[in-house]
């Protein structure tokens, strides 16, 4: 299976987790913890192991903070852009 695949199911959980987000918000933060999750990892002098490890640990950060991953990016001002109020693809 190749990332965009993996991106694209983790981006369809992430947006029905949580409800605030737009399909293309829950994509853009899925594809930023996948850039910062495989970056820290070899960074940190680890050997890859795939994607589908990868999608595993994004699928357990979906699960225990997914409906609220909005709030740490109103916090955040690194992150504050990805909430654009503006946006209009937002699932009520």
């Amino acid at each position: 299976m190749n990332t965009n695949t993996f991106i694209d199911k983790l981006t369809q959980e992430l947006s029905e987790k949580n409800p605030y987000l737009s399909v293309n918000k829950a994509r853009t933060w899925i594809e930023l913890l996948w850039s910062d999750f495989e970056s820290t990892y070899a960074k940190a002098g680890y050997d890859y192991r795939g994607g589908e490890y990868t999608e595993k640990i994004i699928r357990q950060w979906i699960a225990s903070y997914g409906d609220k991953i909005h709030e740490f990016a109103g916090r955040n001002p690194k992150y504050s852009h990805l909430l654009d109020e503006n946006d209009d693809d937002i699932i009520q």
